[in-house]
């Protein structure tokens, strides 16, 4: 049987336990990391990441890293396009398994489930409908370590952006915001841990805010901190 997959890497926390725990059973070869990342911004697309400290990442993993290529603000056939190439480039390299670290969002399982399964490729979603309270205690008491970069300001004041993900962070969370941040409340990204062989090293910098337009151009836009970080 061909287990080579490639695992759907956004650089956080989810990601990381997901892999963990795919590489723990040792049920599929890992042979991918793939990430979505703004090619004008040189930076991972929502999380707003350096590649950088992408590569940084992959590198302390010892997985090698695959890039879809996107630009600032892709349409959805843009997006479909450039994800489909990359899928038939894995495809044709022997791997027969995408792997992802989504837990409750079932339109996103079902459209990545539908996509590609056109092309022979199964999905597998190692963390899906897990408790998430649990997930980021596990998460911690693996000995993880994550920090925020992105909040969505809808859920979550600036103060959050460049915190440290521990018991008093999950603690201080509204209580309408998921402990992992699965409704995008906030994103984060994974410096060390067990599956890492060195941490990846950062200097915190400044924090800005961004908006972005809203799909109905009759409602307002959407509002993010980003906690930039320097390799």
């Amino acid at each position: 049987m061909n287990n080579l997959s490639w695992f759907n890497w956004s650089g956080g926390k989810d990601s990381a336990l997901a892999l963990y725990k795919v590489l723990q059973q040792g049920q599929y070869k890992v042979g991918h990391l793939l990430t979505n990342v703004n090619a004008v911004h040189d930076r991972v697309s929502m999380h707003g990441v350096r590649r950088t400290l992408l590569l940084a990442q992959a590198d302390s993993l010892g997985i090698p890293l695959t890039t879809i290529e996107l630009p600032e603000q892709p349409g959805m056939n843009e997006y479909e396009s450039a994800m489909m190439q990359k899928v038939v480039e894995l495809k044709t390299a022997g791997c027969s398994y995408a792997i992802f670290g989504d837990i409750f969002l079932e339109d996103l399982k079902l459209y990545r489930e539908q996509n590609l399964s056109t092309l022979g490729v199964q999905c597998v979603f190692p963390i899906w409908k897990n408790n998430t309270t649990k997930l980021v205690y596990e998460f911690t008491d693996l000995g993880f370590k994550a920090i925020v970069v992105c909040v969505n300001e809808s859920y979550l004041d600036k103060n959050f952006c460049g915190r440290i993900i521990d018991r008093k962070f999950v603690n201080d969370l509204p209580s309408n915001v998921d402990p992992c941040g699965e409704n995008g409340e906030f994103h984060s990204f994974v410096f060390d841990g067990p599956i890492f062989k060195t941490p990846v090293n950062f200097k915190k910098g400044e924090i800005v805010r961004r908006t972005y337009a809203a799909p109905d151009k009759s409602q307002a836009g959407y509002g993010f901190y980003f906690c930039d970080l320097v390799p």
